[in-house]
């Protein structure tokens, strides 16, 4: 009987001890930028999408770099994405009512990730809000796609490009 209690009181503990082990995950960001073009032209106050070039992760050296790899991540989230004017000099963002951007896997998968439904007048930079969508899978591909959904307030007589800056946050297990 003695025994019996003695390795019950053993397994409990291991148990106890095994459960109880702290996991320690790492917390980095990843940031990447692109540029797109608002054409002149488009029309007043109706929506129209602006297509994106690809945005290249290199996520495997990036997970690499930070002790981890794509099977060990846990989550991926958006932490910020800023646009500003990077031509014509001196364009501000008055033209623009509304703004939603889109994350997708070659065309399929779209996820909203941010957007900004007022944008002030007289500003060369603008911050959209995060949504709260999950990205791991986004992340950890090779290239992923944005696509802008905008209104426009008033009618552009040139081309306007606009450099996007995004950073995410991401949480893995380390290697």
């Amino acid at each position: 009987m003695k025994k019996t209690c003695i390795y019950s009181v053993i397994i409990i503990i291991s148990l106890l001890f095994f459960s109880c082990k702290k996991m320690n995950l790492l917390t980095f960001p990843i940031s990447y930028s692109t540029d797109f073009t608002v054409s002149s032209g488009f029309p007043i106050n109706l929506p129209f999408d602006i297509p994106t070039p690809n945005v290249t992760t290199n996520s495997t050296s990036e997970f690499e770099s930070n002790k981890t790899a794509a099977n060990l991540v846990k989550d991926v989230y958006l932490d910020y994405l800023r646009l500003s004017i990077s031509s014509p000099q001196g364009k501000n963002f008055d033209f623009l009512k509304s703004i939603h951007l889109y994350i997708s896997l070659n065309g399929t998968n779209e996820v909203e990730i941010a957007y900004l439904d007022t944008i002030p007048k007289g500003v060369t930079t603008i911050n959209l809000t995060p949504t709260k969508a999950k990205l791991d899978r986004y992340i950890k591909e090779s290239s992923f796609n944005l696509r802008a959904r905008t209104t426009t307030r008033e009618i552009l007589t040139q081309d306007v490009t606009i450099m996007s800056n995004m950073r995410f946050i991401i949480t893995a297990d380390p290697l």
